[in-house]
């Protein structure tokens, strides 16, 4: 299979790195934003057309599917762009900053036909993929998800350590990928949704700390703290607080209440959430059905995003 790659920053680079254990897998162009850090990164992956013009990957000979690692304020102009000329995408999260522009993509795609996925990688870590199964089999019911995302991040730095050319969004971003989850493993929307946020940053005007609440009608609630002023550890902390058991995860990783390792390696093919979210969507391309997060799935947590925001902004 032919693809292409949109964006050559630190998710880029995890795509590219997943990409190398899945058989069948051509990325055969990149687009990307700066032109010497595009022919950089093509170099470096030996991906053999590069360009700053997504229209010029979309006519490469072969190509059916794009992996859409921009910045999000592109990503909707991005997506459509593909799947107007029949190309599959995958889309990194946020897959847009609203309620609107998502819709918008869920629109195109039923319009369109193509595969349109959403890159919520928290559905696919063997950790999280081990708690769900458990709950789908009828023998695990979450009382509370409490969760900590914190990062420390005062300049407009990525993963990677390099400058960005936008700015990262603890509601629209971080808080996406666990109130998604919550819906996903609950399989419920929240009938409570409440969020407060500290102080606006005066050069990245954005909310450096943020406090979510969610209980959906089942009973279960989400305890979320985000913060990008923490010094120490990064990353997202998930407790699972059931019925029956309680279980931490850390990206792939899981452990019980005691700290007592849970061998999750045979859960799926890969110990790599990305790697997995991966092979989804390319199965998904060739066996033509609808993969497991696709965006009309991940339109609920986009729904709560929205709730979330307008309560934000009402209480400035």
């Amino acid at each position: 299979m032919k693809i292409a790659l949109a964006g050559q920053g630190a998710f880029g680079t995890q795509h590219m790195k997943a990409i190398q254990n899945i058989p069948g897998i051509e990325v055969i162009s990149l687009t990307g934003g700066r032109p010497a850090g595009t022919r950089e990164f093509a170099e470096t992956w030996k991906i053999p057309h590069w360009t700053t013009d997504l229209s010029e990957t979309l006519k490469q000979p072969g190509l059916e599917a794009v992996i859409i690692a921009s910045p999000t304020r592109v990503h909707a102009q991005q997506a459509e762009q593909c799947m107007r000329v029949g190309k599959h995408v995958l889309i990194e999260v946020p897959i847009v900053a609203s309620l609107e522009y998502s819709e918008r993509l869920a629109e195109v795609q039923q319009q369109t036909g193509v595969i349109a996925m959403a890159a919520h990688v928290r559905r696919f870590n063997p950790s999280h993929q081990w708690v769900h199964k458990k709950i789908e089999a009828g023998g695990l019911a979450i009382q509370q998800m409490d969760v900590q995302t914190y990062f420390f991040r005062r300049t407009n730095m990525n993963a990677a350590g390099q400058p960005r050319t936008w700015t990262d969004h603890l509601l629209w971003h971080h808080a996406c990928h666990t109130v998604d989850l919550f819906q996903h493993q609950t399989r419920e929307e929240p009938s409570v949704a409440n969020a407060i946020q500290g102080p606006i940053h005066p050069e990245l005007e954005i909310a450096m700390d943020m406090s979510i609440q969610l209980r959906v009608p089942s009973g279960a609630i989400l305890t979320l703290s985000l913060s990008f002023n923490n010094d120490g550890p990064f990353g997202s902390f998930f407790r699972y607080i059931c019925d029956n058991g309680t279980y931490k995860a850390l990206y792939d990783n899981l452990v019980d209440g005691h700290d007592r390792p849970i061998d999750v390696s045979q859960v799926d093919v890969s110990m790599n959430g990305i790697e997995l979210e991966d092979r989804e969507f390319f199965a998904a391309i060739q066996e033509q059905r609808e993969p497991r997060s696709s965006v009309a799935q991940v339109l609920p947590a986009m729904r709560t995003l929205d709730r979330l925001e307008k309560q934000l902004t009402a209480s400035v």
